[in-house]
């Protein structure tokens, strides 16, 4: 069918004239001119050339009147959206015949030249419908192009949302544990520290949604910093937890003897691993064996997640790394699914100068995929270890706290009154502006999205005060784009800092040496 045409036929001019002789003449005519021309030697075979690929077609109007014709049309008129093919009409000198007037009514790309017909005219004539074609062709590159920019948009948004259930687990696990059960601050602690990794995961995770143009281009922007396999692997444990325990499935880790590291970006990795054990809880009946093996190999860490699960047929191996591509009654036994996870992981490795491979002994026999990592230099990994903290005590000055979400709010400033500093809060532009005349705060963190007077109009506001001329002024927002920094600098903010607040973060701007007015 015309949309399918190889290359090699997506230039040629079909011929079907008059007499043998005609077409014998066209034909030299038009490959002396550079075109490659097909004579047919009935409607039949033209018909049948159409749907193996066209350039355009030169028909003579005499081979309307043939019934066989009508399959012709029929072709024509299922063309792809992007394909017009082009057909010059050879007519005969005088009054339009009937075959001119019902091929004039059909819906199709018909130009008449009456005949004879000089060469140059001829030549000319079939070089401006072969352009046309071309520009066809353009625009079916276009339109693919087009389509596999929205397919890849589609998958990033459908992978995203499956990412964003992950973390939701054991979040969803610690608060129930926390509100059920009294802990002492030292019981509670490991609890609050994995919901902190949690929230920062999926906080890059919405971070990527907000850049998903760029996603959908493949410029994923790695954030690099020296990590220990083993804890990297311990957070993809905690993520997949909920997939293995509900399937009673029995997880083995099998470390080095010593602590391997690798620079990576940590969320990343993460996501890495716990794709492939979600992958290998979801293939394994219940009861199953998965197994996480770390290992140095020739400056590579080698990282492979075994189970005895469904297997993989040896003429899938190859391809169960491409998008889409699951086995053979795969969904049925995972329950779904969209089939781009393994094309995550290769992808997210392959960022990282790393590659990944699978193995199997066929159905049934259970697979294992292997990630290879090149490993830090020893320079790299030296303080791999060690943490920098940062101090948690604030100068005893007065901080305005606006945004219209009151636990927001209010919230942020019981974290800052716990680090020493007094606040005030407000919940709209016009409580703040009151506020700030009677308290002269020496910092205020504004929320940009209120209604009414937002944040950036505020911060105008006050910029105009003297009194406030010299006030530390933070942007906290959700808006995280070039544009939004753009405009919240031009609103005379000091400093642009992303919902979820990272209190590190905060409290490097807060304890900053700044100018004494």
């Amino acid at each position: 069918m015309i949309g399918e045409t190889p290359v090699s036929y997506s230039q040629r001019v079909l011929l079907r004239t008059v007499t043998g002789k005609d077409a014998a003449l066209a034909k030299t005519v038009l490959e002396r001119a550079g075109v490659v021309a097909h004579a047919c030697t009935s409607v039949e075979e033209l018909a049948q050339e159409i749907e193996r690929g066209a350039g355009a077609l030169l028909v003579a109007e005499e081979a309307f009147a043939d019934p066989a014709f009508r399959r012709v049309a029929a072709i024509l008129h299922r063309q792809s959206p992007w394909s017009d093919l082009p057909v010059l009409i050879l007519a005969r000198p005088g009054a339009d015949s009937m075959a001119i007037i019902d091929a004039m009514q059909m819906s199709g790309n018909f130009t008449v030249i009456e005949r004879p017909i000089r060469i140059f005219s001829l030549i000319s004539s079939v070089r401006t419908a072969l352009r046309a074609r071309a520009r066809q062709y353009e625009l079916r590159g276009v339109l693919e192009g087009l389509r596999q920019a929205d397919q890849r948009k589609t998958v990033f948004l459908a992978t995203l949302a499956h990412e964003l259930r992950n973390p939701l687990a054991p979040l969803s696990t610690a608060l129930s544990l926390l509100q059920r059960k009294s802990l002492s601050a030292d019981e509670a602690r490991p609890h609050y520290q994995m919901m902190e990794r949690q929230v920062q995961h999926m906080v890059r995770l919405i971070d990527d949604l907000m850049e998903v143009s760029r996603i959908t281009r493949g410029k994923i922007e790695l954030k690099l910093e020296v990590l220990p396999l083993e804890r990297v692997v311990a957070d993809a444990v905690e993520l997949s937890r909920p997939s293995l325990t509900a399937a009673r499935h029995r997880l083995e880790l099998v470390l080095p003897g010593e602590s391997l590291s690798v620079r990576g970006d940590r969320v990343r990795l993460t996501q890495i691993f716990s794709n492939l054990l979600n992958n290998a809880a979801k293939y394994t009946q219940a009861g199953g064996h998965v197994t996480v093996t770390i290992d140095r190999a020739d400056g590579f860490a080698r990282i492979g997640v075994r189970d005895n699960g469904i297997g993989i047929p040896a003429d899938m191996l190859a391809a169960i790394f491409d998008m889409f591509v699951q086995v053979t009654d795969a969904a049925r036994v995972a329950q779904g699914g969209l089939g781009i996870g393994l094309t995550l992981v290769k992808s997210l490795v392959e960022l990282h100068g790393g590659a990944v491979s699978a193995y199997s002994g066929g159905p049934g026999e259970g697979s294992e995929v292997v990630v290879t990592l090149p490993l830090a230099t020893a320079d790299e990994a030296i303080g791999t270890h060690s943490s920098a903290t940062t101090a948690d005590a604030l100068p005893a000055e007065d901080i305005l706290v606006v945004d219209d979400n009151h636990e927001a709010a209010d919230s942020l400033a019981a974290l800052l009154r716990s680090m020493g500093a007094r606040t005030s809060v407000a919940y709209s532009a016009e409580q703040a502006i009151a506020l700030a005349a009677d308290a002269q705060p020496a910092v205020g963190i504004l929320d940009i999205g209120m209604p009414g007077m937002d944040g950036c109009d505020l911060a105008r506001h006050l910029r105009k005060d003297p009194a406030h001329a010299r006030m530390l002024l933070i942007a906290l927002t959700g808006w995280g784009q070039p544009d939004d920094r753009l405009r919240v600098s031009a609103a005379g903010f000091d400093h642009h800092l992303l919902k979820p607040v990272d209190t590190n973060e905060m409290l490097a701007l807060l304890l900053r040496p700044r100018a004494v007015a």
